[in-house]
């Protein structure tokens, strides 16, 4: 499993978000980044995630970061997710789970004492030059922009 450090270059990706368009990385260069992989719509501690980056949306907005959700659900499931919860953010669709991979965020989960693969829950802060500026692989998705916050030191 690859294994991103503060420091490394963040991998580049072209995906489509949810209105269709196509939308990469780079295209945010000399921008703050959130990019964050979530297991799938509409469940609920994907909702509650996504919930609180919308919330605090004009705070991110105010300091400088773009956000970006990222999980294997299809750009349908996406709009929709997208429209019930008024999150005003773009949710890109890696069916493939290439994006997914490149950043270390698939890899083996437990549940239950079993294990299994699947989307690791996790965020990466991506400086001004395309660099990752902090990574967050323990998520709390109810209070992840204070979490976000309180570990780059912001304000």
């Amino acid at each position: 499993m690859v294994k991103l450090n503060v420091g490394d270059q963040a991998p580049d990706f072209k995906l489509v978000n949810q209105d269709g368009n196509e939308i990469s990385l780079s295209q945010y260069k000399g921008k703050k980044v959130i990019v964050y992989f979530y297991p799938k719509d509409d469940t609920p501690g994907c909702t509650s995630e996504a919930c609180n980056f919308r919330d605090n949306y004009e705070y991110w907005m105010e300091k400088g970061y773009v956000i970006l959700g990222i999980s294997p659900d299809k750009q349908s499931s996406h709009k929709k997710f997208q429209e019930k919860y008024s999150l005003p953010f773009e949710l890109l669709s890696d069916e493939n789970k290439v994006t997914i991979k490149s950043y270390g965020a698939w890899g083996v989960k437990k549940l239950y004492g079993k294990e299994y693969e699947g989307l690791i829950r996790s965020t990466f802060v991506v400086d001004e030059e395309g660099k990752i500026a902090e990574t967050f692989m323990t998520v709390k998705t109810k209070e992840h922009t204070e979490q976000i916050i309180k570990k780059l030191k912001i304000d």
